[in-house]
């Protein structure tokens, strides 16, 4: 498995695989892409960690809603992501972070009862 970070407010648009760009119909499947339940904080942005398989090469990705045009990265379209991370890498990147966050922390009422 392969991982990256995305910014809140992104979503994953194309992905390319070893024979190029994903084919749903020649495949007989979606690429597997998981949005996990970990997130950092990092420049004031909230980053969540997403899972891909192996035969994922590249992505591309987008924002979700056009920012406006006074925000500071209004200009940013689109990013296609080459450099996937490692399990090891996100660990380092996970150990090194100020502040990590998880969205539906365990609930301590549901911990003694099951």
């Amino acid at each position: 498995m392969k991982y990256f970070f995305l910014t809140e407010g992104w979503t994953v648009g194309r992905v390319w695989g070893v024979g190029g760009l994903w084919n749903e119909a020649a495949r007989r499947r979606p690429p597997e892409i998981e949005k996990l339940d970990l997130c950092v904080w990092d420049h004031n942005e909230k980053m969540w960690l997403y899972r891909v398989e192996d035969a994922v090469l590249m992505l591309e990705v987008r924002p979700t809603v056009i920012p406006p045009k006074t925000s500071p990265s209004s200009g940013i379209g689109q990013v296609v992501l080459t450099r996937l991370i490692t399990a090891d890498q996100v660990i380092d990147r996970l150990s090194k972070s100020a502040s990590i966050c998880q969205p539906h922390p365990p609930n301590s009422a549901e911990k003694q009862m099951g």
